[in-house]
């Protein structure tokens, strides 16, 4: 059954209004009439299985039959703070960094960082990735659509460390030891409780500078080795992703 993120204004107690973009989808990419049926999310992360009631030109208005009981988040609320890529990486983690379960993704700018962000573009920028977060939550039928960020420097990202209660960061270094005193992601894993915010910082490619290195250990962020591979930019916030993934809902799973 296809599933549609509507806006808070366009939800009345029982009655739903589909307009735009997803009015025509429903229209001319479903085909579906009068009588047929979809599923509407609410801000609020609650889901409900709705029947359309009335097509009217670019609007379709829908009536509740049942609210859902769905449990589709991670059980740890997960942001990908994420150094500018280039070309089209970007799109693509936060396709697949929504379908793993990220709860939000933040942009920022780092020593390394190929790309460049233009001002001017930011409002368009923004609106194309939350379309394709917004696609990717609707597939993968997800309760929330994670936020997406507009780019912020690495110091003012810092200053929010004090929002999460664990901050991480994959560091091509740690890949390279085998110690004891080493900080695998297993390790950390298994000290992170349920409910926990996490901040996981991926630096774009080339990796983090020597400065910017100091500036996370001093600012407490813990280094992490992602394997003993160097990951690609694009990779490392899927592995991420997919290893809290796999430890919080197989791993445990009874």
């Amino acid at each position: 059954m296809q599933r549609y993120y509507v806006p808070k204004e366009n939800w009345q107690t029982t009655s739903v209004r589909l307009s735009s973009k997803d009015a025509h989808h429903v229209q001319r990419v479903m085909r579906q009439q009068v009588g047929d049926k979809l599923i509407c999310n609410h801000p609020d992360g609650k889901a409900a299985i709705c029947m359309i009631e009335e097509i009217d030109g670019k609007a379709i208005y829908v009536k509740v039959k049942e609210w859902l009981e769905e449990d589709a988040e991670l059980p740890i609320h997960v942001t990908i703070a994420q150094g500018l890529p280039k070309g089209s990486k970007l799109e693509l983690i936060l396709q697949k960094g929504t379908e793993l379960g990220a709860t939000s993704f933040q942009l920022f700018e780092a020593d390394r960082s190929i790309s460049k962000w233009d001002q001017k573009k930011t409002s368009n920028r923004l609106n194309r990735y939350d379309k394709i977060v917004k696609e990717a939550s609707e597939q993968c039928h997800r309760t929330h659509k994670p936020s997406v960020y507009a780019p912020k420097s690495l110091h003012a990202m810092v200053e929010e460390f004090n929002l999460y209660d664990y901050v991480l960061f994959a560091y091509e270094e740690e890949a390279k030891q085998t110690t004891a005193s080493s900080h695998s992601f297993a390790k950390v894993l298994n000290n992170v409780q349920t409910d926990a915010k996490v901040l996981a910082i991926v630096g774009p490619e080339g990796g983090f500078s020597a400065q910017e290195v100091k500036l996370l250990i001093d600012s407490g962020a813990t280094p992490i080795r992602l394997g003993k591979r160097i990951l690609r930019t694009e990779t490392a916030s899927m592995y991420i992703l997919a290893s809290i993934s796999y430890h919080f809902e197989e791993l445990r799973c009874k």
